[in-house]
């Protein structure tokens, strides 16, 4: 399950801190759940026997439909030239809006485990327009799927990652905490949270400048100094996260360091691959 329960939702453009007018809707989301298994009764302390090798357990499937509340095609034929040119792009855009929803419900339900679906987790992903009534139920007047792209290797996918894995597992080189911040920060710009990502960024930069001290390669030397250099600029970004919204300078700043992070991390675990 994606989070929200089944229902209809209405977003709204963020409100303008010097208008009085109502903040214009956005977009109109539905989840509906498909294919739910049957519910059993639980009773208490009641403990059933598993089987040695069980069949798999069937799961509910959640779909969730984003629908673009604003201004309509003029007529189908405009719809039709629209469709035959959509893709990823309006895939993605779709996945940003789904985001924030999910990244309010994680937040009014104090729940930190409800998270946004990756594009490679999609099972379906279906693109299309239909008429107000059509679209209020999840339905569409045309439509197309779309199968993921091949593309190029993800940043995670960094030389063998099985062999990243048993090293890790087996203390050689144990993970640091300044990747699973760099990750969290590489979510949350990737998810268009630039004040979070900003925020993330320098404890992740404090952490890479101390995990990834001596002893080192010299060319690790060099990729410290570099990030070293950048402090100021992290915390200032950080300072107008807290504020409001980061200028497009400060935007730039942490997209370039958060990068230079990565790069770091890839030079070590490339390092470690050979003396391993």
């Amino acid at each position: 399950m994606l989070g929200p329960p089944d229902g209809r939702y209405l977003l709204r453009a963020p409100a303008d801190p010097l208008g009085s007018s109502k903040p214009e809707p956005t977009h109109v989301l539905l989840f509906a759940t498909l294919a739910a298994p049957p519910r059993r009764r639980r009773f208490a302390a009641r403990q059933r026997p598993a089987a040695p090798e069980p069949e798999p357990t069937s799961v509910p499937i959640c779909r969730a439909t984003v629908i673009d509340a604003g201004e309509p095609f003029a007529d189908g034929e405009a719809a039709k030239r629209w469709l035959a040119a959509a893709g990823e792009a309006d895939l993605r855009s779709g996945l940003l809006t789904l985001t924030r929803v999910l990244d309010t419900f994680r937040v009014v339900t104090a729940d930190p485990h409800v998270r946004a679906p990756g594009r490679d987790e999609l099972l379906v992903a279906r693109i299309g327009y239909g008429e107000g009534e059509e679209v209020a139920y999840g339905r569409w007047t045309q439509a197309r799927e779309l199968d993921p792209e091949p593309g190029p290797r993800k940043r995670s996918k960094v030389l063998e990652p099985q062999a990243r894995l048993a090293a890790a597992l087996g203390q050689r080189t144990p993970p640091l905490i300044c990747e699973d911040l760099a990750l969290r920060a590489r979510l949350d710009l990737d998810s268009e949270r630039p004040r979070s990502a900003a925020l993330q960024l320098t404890v992740a930069l404090d952490a890479a400048l101390a995990e990834l001290r001596p002893p080192m390669a010299p060319d690790m030397r060099s990729r410290l100094d570099e990030l070293a250099a950048q402090i100021a600029a992290v915390t200032a970004a950080a300072t107008s996260a807290l504020q409001g919204d980061l200028s497009t300078d400060e935007r730039e700043t942490v997209t370039h360091v958060l990068g230079r992070i990565e790069a770091a991390l890839r030079a070590r675990a490339a390092a470690s691959a050979r003396i391993g």
